[in-house]
């Protein structure tokens, strides 16, 4: 589970407050419901991603080009110039090479309270990247480029890190979410370019490859409650069980140890299941002794050095794609309808929520944010799930009740066990899944918007 004082939930609960009261959603009859909520769910999520060829060549590049082939990218080409970082985690100032490319400007199909970027790139030893993000309010004024994450794959010649205290009055970034300070005002963003800044030690061939960037925009209305899914077909896929607890006091330097680590538990139990994984080489730094010491190794790899915690959004799914031909993203989903279909074409899901305890029967436990894979569904409907929040392997597996699930999973308001109102996610997930999927996974990660 992710620390209670984190800074997403000072977003969400910040969001809650600023927003109108949210009336509860009553049910309408089920099948009708579940065509609705899926209608209705299209229209809050706009997802653009730039990976193709085509969409490489489509920027404005300064330094880099575009690479064809199986899985095209972008690489330094020759390099635009020197710039000095100085790296608040480690105090050292050092130069490098660097290249840029910027996105033609994406007009979303949401004006949109937030926006999460997510990328998949490759970054060997002396480089690595730099995500930005520039957006045109509703009312025409642009927004300033906004650094959405500093990030490389290894951690020795930058610490990867989100950028604190980027705000000109009316949007703030929140570790690793752009969000409009006051969305009661009417105020949207309706459009946004990223650019990327690629870097590499000086005097070398070196470069990084970027075969994805792109973001998730959205506008999800407040609500304590959805209205309720009908249940599709029964499926369960053999993800393996990792529990976060089995690490309690382990590399406390990582956020606290396991006790933090629901996400990069969560991403190895994924990986894993499209049968890749750490090397003996790269887990060699790993104590000797240790129960499943490749999670050990996604914590370290997704650990965000200025918001101290493994939980950063699009800091997994980067990791993720670092592993051979794995492609990754961060969204938004709009029901278990969606999940569902994930699951029917053989694609997991993780997903982010919050509850107090006794909200989610069988859980025994409350979070401010916790992250867990969904790997299946029983025949009555109900979510099976792999909980990283157990005490051993063993027990990870639950079966959750589909409606109580569905509704702290796809909320963006909740009362705590306090009675005060608090935010919720309002259907955060990632989808991680082959760099070359099957024709029936293509089919639903392009209806999705993330293909």
């Amino acid at each position: 589970m992710t620390r209670p004082t984190s800074r997403r939930t000072v977003l969400t609960a910040a969001l809650a407050a600023a927003a109108a009261a949210g009336t509860a959603a009553t049910a309408a009859p089920a099948a009708a419901a579940a065509r609705s909520s899926s209608r209705a769910a299209a229209s809050l999520v706009d997802n653009r991603f730039w990976t193709t060829y085509t969409d490489w060549c489509g920027g404005a590049p300064e330094g880099t080009r575009a690479v064809a082939g199986r899985r095209p990218g972008l690489v330094i080409a020759a390099p635009a110039g020197t710039t000095s970082y100085a790296d608040p985690h480690t105090g050292t100032t050092s130069t490098w090479e660097y290249a840029t490319w910027t996105s033609p400007v994406h007009r979303s199909t949401v004006p949109a309270t937030e926006v999460i970027a997510s990328w998949n790139a490759h970054t060997p030893q002396g480089t690595w990247i730099q995500i930005e993000l520039r957006g045109t309010y509703s009312d025409g004024t642009d927004t300033p480029w906004y650094v959405m994450g500093r990030w490389a794959a290894g951690d020795t010649d930058i610490r990867r890190t989100s950028v604190d205290d980027q705000t000109d009055g009316r949007s703030t970034i929140w570790t690793d979410t752009f969000s409009l300070d006051d969305p009661a005002s009417g105020l949207r963003l309706v459009s946004y370019r990223l650019r990327l800044t690629l870097h590499r030690t000086p005097g070398t061939r070196l470069t990084p490859t970027v075969h994805r960037i792109g973001a998730m925009a959205s506008d999800v209305p407040d609500r304590f409650t959805v209205p309720a899914t009908t249940p599709g077909a029964g499926r369960e896929l053999a993800v393996p069980r990792y529990s976060q607890n089995v690490h309690v006091g382990q590399y406390p330097e990582y956020d606290n140890g396991g006790e933090a680590w629901c996400s990069p538990t969560s991403s190895q139990m994924i990986i894993e299941y499209w049968g890749r994984r750490p090397t003996a080489e790269e887990l060699a730094w790993v104590k000797p002794g240790l129960a499943d010491p490749q999670v050990c190794h996604a914590a370290r790899h997704t650990f965000d050095y200025q918001y101290e915690g493994c939980g950063n959004w699009p800091f997994n799914a980067a990791y993720a794609s670092t592993y051979t031909e794995m492609s990754a993203a961060v969204t938004r989903l709009g029901s278990l309808t969606d999940v569902e279909r994930l699951i029917g074409a053989g694609i997991p899901v993780i997903t982010s929520q919050s509850f107090f305890k006794g909200e989610l029967t069988g859980a025994g436990y409350g979070t401010s944010g916790h992250l867990m894979t969904v790997i299946g569904f029983t025949p009555e409907g109900d979510v099976i799930a792999n909980d990283p929040a157990s005490p051993d392997n063993d027990a990870v597996r639950r079966v959750y009740a589909r409606r109580e699930w569905e509704n702290i999973w796809l909320r963006t308001k909740r009362y705590d066990a306090n009675g005060a109102v608090r935010g919720g996610t309002g259907g955060v997930c990632y989808v991680y899944w082959p760099a070359v999927p099957t024709a029936s996974q293509r089919r639903v990660l392009r209806s999705l918007g993330l293909m």
